[in-house]
């Protein structure tokens, strides 16, 4: 299948509209007050690790190491203090061969330089620490898939860059070197047997990469709410794949309502037909109001309804069993607060 692509910015700038982003070293100036949350009998798991903040990319860039360090200010709240926080393990980089072909594997290996930073793409960079932060970001997907199946805790949060639902089975792209939710479903698959695996992505990009690599996989279930028109250029609702694939495109200032209707119309039915024994969540924040790469007018407050939903989804059919993975969220506050708001229902259990 060839996938269809956005059309160049008439104000000349690259795809995701980045340049001259402005950089926020500092952000001590809002404060941090998130919901205490009520803890269920099992504890939620946290996974992150330094070497996500060593993956560098060009000054002003939105996709950057300050985003990690707003989730790791504001989950050190008390509120957090019952969060079972794990250090990632890198991952067994065979398990990229999931998602992606060998040969394009190894041109990634390949790109990445032995100092300062380099363009992969127009919008995607790569530093000497890159190609260890995204296997150990699929280590700890890979990770909490087996939490969850083995009974270690119902659901995870997987804090860790680079992201991934734009990285298709042969093209970096996107901020994105490998796709981190593609690899965790098929290791679920293919470790514990699960017969079906679904992925939500409430992104505001589109994730082109996850859809490419499940288009005619009827064994996942993809059900993306994005912005469109927006970067990348798909995620048409005609675009079905096997049947599997959902697509609900949002128009411009789109607000919590119409989110909501949306999502339950279209992604909390698709959930119920399919019963997966997984759901995987690329929990992207960039649809929040606050976002400056989108025009998605969502609070926090949405993200915690979204995710209670799915939990509900997650008890109905997978033994509560549900991963989290962090995608995109380019302003620090809307990031922090959102994730705050997602990993407190989690911990409620």
């Amino acid at each position: 299948m060839t996938l269809p692509r956005s059309s160049a910015p008439a104000n000349g700038a690259d795809d995701m509209g980045w340049r001259n982003f402005p950089s926020h070293s500092a952000f001590q100036t809002w404060s941090l007050r998130p919901r205490v949350p009520r803890l269920g009998a099992m504890a939620t798991r946290l996974y992150t690790h330094p070497i996500f903040l060593e993956h560098l990319t060009p000054p002003g860039h939105p996709e950057r190491p300050d985003r990690l360090r707003a989730i790791e200010r504001v989950l050190d709240d008390e509120a957090f203090s019952a969060l079972d926080r794990v250090k990632a393990p890198e991952g067994d980089e065979k398990t990229i061969l999931y998602a992606h072909p060998e040969n394009f594997v190894e041109r990634v290996r390949a790109a990445i330089p032995q100092s300062g930073i380099v363009s992969i793409d127009a919008d995607t960079s790569a530093s000497p620490k890159s190609w260890q932060a995204a296997v150990t970001a699929i280590g700890a997907a890979n990770a909490a898939v087996d939490d969850v199946f083995e009974g270690r805790a119902s659901n995870v949060f997987v804090a860790a860059r680079p992201p991934g639902h734009h990285a298709e089975k042969a093209t970096a792209m996107g901020f994105c070197l490998f796709n981190t939710a593609a690899i965790a479903a098929r290791h679920a698959q293919k470790k514990h047997q699960a017969e079906r695996v679904a992925i939500v992505d409430w992104d505001v990009h589109h994730g082109n990469g996850t859809q490419d690599i499940f288009w005619d996989d009827p064994s996942v279930l993809y059900c993306s709410t994005h912005q469109m028109p927006l970067y990348p250029g798909t995620g048409a609702k005609s675009e079905t794949g096997a049947g599997n694939i959902v697509n609900v495109p949002l128009a411009p200032r789109t607000g919590s309502d119409m989110f909501r209707d949306a999502f339950r119309s279209r992604v909390l039915p698709s959930i119920d037909a399919f019963a997966p024994d997984l759901i995987i969540i690329s929990a992207g924040f960039d649809a929040h109001h606050r976002d400056p790469l989108a025009e998605i007018n969502l609070t926090e407050d949405d993200f915690d309804w979204a995710t209670g939903q799915l939990m509900e989804r997650a008890g109905r059919h997978s033994s509560n069993r549900l991963v989290s993975l962090l995608e995109g969220g380019y302003d620090l506050q809307g990031l922090a607060f959102s994730v705050a708001a997602h990993v407190g229902r989690l911990m409620k259990g």
